[in-house]
């Protein structure tokens, strides 16, 4: 830039050299001008000797004031007396004298401006402008100005502007930058701007001015120097980044021109991608490689250095909470022995901002309410970090005197019990938070969806408690004014307002209205269902717009997969869950696989005749190899079911079925032997179910609960009264942490003049009862009429079981989980629960994109002389594709 300067200094020292000189010495003295015009226009005999005044003082000359002129009273009286002019001149001290005249004849306006030196014979200089209408006096005023200007001070004119040294950017492009045009007074203030405007333009890397004289001024020529531009960009000494992930971050491409400024502005970009990965001791520098024809690569030097991490971390201030605790609390950690491997002692911008929070939040909720945590000071010394929390715990305080007021609409003591706080040794704000959650529902609840529930705490500083006063205005009772459904272009509206707890001109109510929300995303017909809750015509009421998004509710699957039962399968279905939008389910679905196979036809209609009484109908045909015969069955079930609580439904089913029994080996029970040949069963099932799971594969909290009666007996070969009952809980126990307790029991007997067969009896063993045990390896021993050892099953039997899962990639779905299971089947309707088989183990479960999969080992715990305590793996997979 000093270089650039430099060059220009001639040419602006040329073109000053006359005109300062000049500015410096001219004295103008500028007269009032007459007036000749056919109306009042007086008021112009001083404004335009005015701007007059004010066009010359911009170019340099120095005004007399016009009482200076003593020897003439308003203007020359007589334009002819030049001898006179002059010695005014001379009086007022001014070098030249400037007077003249206007003249506006109908439309048409005249200037005559006269100027004389006072010293000396030069004759007078006269300019003459005209013009048409008063709007252009303004310009002729000026025009007239200029003029006076370049008489003063002998200035040029540019007669021609030239650029040249350009090769890639056009003339056009760097002529229309340059403020300065031909016809133009040369200044060179305004050379030097234009000069400036090009190099803004940031392709050139010098430019230089020249001025050539011609008869009529002078002839400005640019000459620039153009950048060079890319031809190629190269990356050396990067090993954490490969070249495409550092070439994503570049904003320079080959072509473009070269700009130092953007290189340097691009390492910066590199190295905060470095910075970002903890290599703070980055140094990236770069070289230019000149070319021919004006190119130039780039190379991008980089000295990665080693990754630092945090060696240290120091709380300051903390005397309540020990290091060790509230290093338990951040994300942020100090490197360890196996930091290579693990991320460990890396240093994350987010998380060590949200860890000051994480103390700040724990302090409170410990008492500590006036507990202040500064950001954390990060200081970077060679390969290691320092993290410094500087903490202000203040004093702690404990929950002093609580109590509600304002407009209660339960007595106080009941509302007192539910508070929180007044469980908690110290004051939380937090818990705070939470019982004003609590108390807001429950107005809103009763219909008061503007409740507005305020804590007013009061500290006692020499006792250290905080007394808490809950204020509650309940405001009004509002009423749902309209439910408004949009989104569904192929549900009914019928089937969506079925589902709601909430109705129109009904008592407002949170719980109900959340319940809604929830009863239509357990449809799993919606993607997303948004609520809008906007007041109505009235402060008393509330308007409620349901907008839900539609998925597809038909599905095609073909499926593979493995089990220790049926060994390999392959399945596939068509199924319809929102038959027509009407919210009926129709399902074809069949299995082949190494030991059985199942078709099924199925249709639900959740709402029999408009109310929520659900009806299925179903046709399968199964076929199942067993250890010592192959039973084939087919048949149908027509069954209703009906909401009674919350969760809870009552279900009655008719099931007619005729099963086949052949291949029976010689080792089968006298039972299964008996029953050769076909056998009809005609069964009634009543049964209650209770089901608030979350999920159904891989579950984290809720319950199934579920007792089941069956009679079977008119109208069939078999007959038996059969009573299941089955009870389980997800209970999270510690952040994913999840225990499953789960036991099932059930009894059945044998109707008279019927027949009980053995596969309506109970076995256990397998994965799905008591794993570790083969698959209804848990049965009776008996020899049949043929003196062979055989197995048959139970006529009641006890189960239970224990589980622990914890998510290992909770984003994949990946469960591990640890059991122990205990349960027996017995001869009789009695249990003897001193007599149960155990087994316990582990294993992963895998809710994967093709289906879920389980993997699990287990271990019997009191193995019998035949059998083998070591690890039992079971394997099941099912997928759709």
């Amino acid at each position: 830039m000093l270089r650039r300067f430099l060059l220009l200094l001639p040419l602006f020292f040329f073109l000053l050299a006359n005109t300062t000189a000049a500015a410096d010495s001219v004295q103008v003295l500028v007269l009032p001008f007459e007036i000749h015009a056919d109306q009042d226009l007086s008021y112009l005999k001083e404004e335009i000797p005015k701007t007059i005044r004010e066009d010359l003082q911009a170019e340099g000359a120095v005004m007399v004031p016009p009482d200076s002129a003593q020897g003439v009273a308003a203007s020359a009286s007589d334009l002819d007396d030049v001898g006179t002019l002059r010695q005014t001149g001379l009086e007022a001290g001014a070098d030249y004298i400037v007077w003249g005249s206007l003249t506006r004849i109908g439309d048409s306006i005249s200037l005559d401006t006269r100027m004389i030196e006072s010293v000396g014979t030069k004759p007078v200089y006269a300019v003459y402008e005209a013009g048409a209408g008063m709007e252009s006096l303004r310009n002729i005023v000026n025009q007239s100005s200029q003029k006076l200007a370049r008489h003063l001070f002998s200035r040029d004119i540019i007669t021609q502007i030239r650029v040249t040294g350009n090769r890639r950017i056009e003339a056009d492009a760097i002529e229309r930058v340059i403020r300065s045009k031909t016809g133009d007074v040369l200044r060179a203030g305004e050379i030097a701007k234009d000069m400036k405007n090009i190099y803004k333009m940031g392709y050139f890397d010098d430019i230089r001015v020249e001025s050539e004289t011609d008869p009529d001024g002078k002839v400005i020529v640019f000459h620039v120097t153009e950048k060079p531009t890319i031809r190629r960009i190269s990356l050396s000494g990067n090993q954490v980044f490969e070249d495409d992930k550092l070439r994503e971050n570049l904003n320079i491409s080959t072509g473009s021109i070269l700009n130092i400024f953007t290189i340097k502005s691009n390492i910066d970009q590199l190295q905060s991608m470095y910075k970002d990965k903890n290599y703070h001791n980055v140094n990236i520098t770069y070289a230019v490689h000149e070319q021919e024809n004006n190119q130039a690569d780039i190379e991008f030097v980089i000295e990665e250095g080693n990754k630092v991490k945090i060696d240290k971390i120091t709380f300051l201030g903390n005397t309540t909470l020990t290091d060790k605790e509230l290093l338990k609390l951040i994300k942020t950690s100090e490197r360890g022995f196996f930091s290579w491997l693990t991320s460990s002692g890396e240093l994350n911008r987010e998380d060590l901002k949200q860890d000051a929070g994480r103390i700040m939040g724990h302090y409170q909720i410990s008492g500590f309410i006036h507990a202040k945590v500064a950001d954390p000071v990060v200081d970077f010394e060679d390969e290691a970090i320092h993290i410094t929390f500087k903490i202000e715990e203040g004093e702690r305080f404990k929950v002093g005197r609580i109590d509600i007021q304002g407009d209660l609409i339960i007595p106080k003591e009941k509302l007192m019990p539910a508070l929180k706080i007044a469980k908690e040794p110290f004051f939380s704000r937090e818990t705070v938070r939470q019982d004003i959650v609590s108390l807001t529902d429950v107005y809103a609840n009763a219909g008061f969806a503007y409740a507005s529930v305020s804590p007013l705490t009061k500290e006692n500083r020499q006792t250290h408690l905080v007394d808490i006063t809950y204020s509650i205005d309940k405001g009004e009772k509002v009423y749902f004014e309209n439910i408004e459904i949009v989104g569904n272009t192929r549900t009914r509206d019928k089937v969506i307002r079925r589902e709601l707890r909430i109705y129109e001109q009904q008592l407002y109510s949170g719980s109900r209205l959340k319940r809604s929300v929830r009863n239509l995303n357990r449809l799993d017909y919606f993607e997303d269902v948004k609520v809008d809750t906007p007041k109505g015509s009235a402060d008393d009421r509330m308007r409620v717009k349901l907008e839900v998004t539609e998925k597809p509710t038909g599905s095609f699957t073909f499926g593979a997969g493995y089990s220790t039962v049926d060994k390999f399968f392959v399945t596939g279905s068509i199924t319809q869950r929102n038959l027509f939008g009407r919210g009926q389910t129709l399902k074809l679905s069949g299995q082949i696989g190494g030991s059985s196979d199942l078709y099924n036809i199925g249709f639900t209609e959740p709402w029999l005749f408009d109310i929520p009484l659900s009806g299925t109908v179903n046709i399968y045909r199964q076929t199942r190899e067993y250890d010592t015969y192959d039973r084939t069955s087919r048949g149908g079930t027509v069954g209703v079911s009906y909401p009674i609580w919350d969760y809870t439904r009552v279900s009655l089913a008719y099931r007619y079925d005729i099963t086949d029994l052949d291949d029976i080996e010689d080792d089968a029970n006298d039972n299964v032997k008996a029953l050769e040949g076909e056998n009809a069963t005609s069964a009634v099932t009543i049964a209650l179910t209770y089901d608030s799971r979350d999920k159904t594969f891989n579950t984290t909290n809720g319950q199934y609960h579920r007792l089941a009666y069956t009679y079977a007996g008119p109208g069939g070969d078999i007959g038996f009264n059969k009573v299941v009952a089955e009870l389980g809980w997800y209970i999270p126990v510690f952040k994913n942490l999840v225990t499953f307790l789960h036991g099932e029991s059930g009894t059945v007997r044998q109707t008279s003049g019927y027949i009980l067969p053995d596969y309506e009896k109970f076995y256990l063993g397998g994965m799905n009862s008591i794993r570790g045990f083969d698959y209804q390896d848990i049965n009776i021993p008996t020899v049949n009429s043929d003196g062979e050892d055989s197995e048959e099953g139970g006529l009641s039997y006890v189960q239970f079981n224990f589980e622990l899962t914890y998510p290992i990639v909770k984003d994949l779905g990946l469960v591990g989980v640890l059991f122990y299971d205990t349960g027996n089947v017995y001869a009789d309707e009695s249990i003897d629960i001193g007599d149960l088989r155990q087994s316990a183990g582990y294993g992963i479960r895998w809710y994967s994109p093709i289906g879920p999969i389980r993997i699990e080992a287990g271990h019997i715990l009191d193995p019998r002389e035949d059998e083998d305590s070591s690890a039992k793996w079971e394997f099941s997979m099912g997928a759709a594709f």
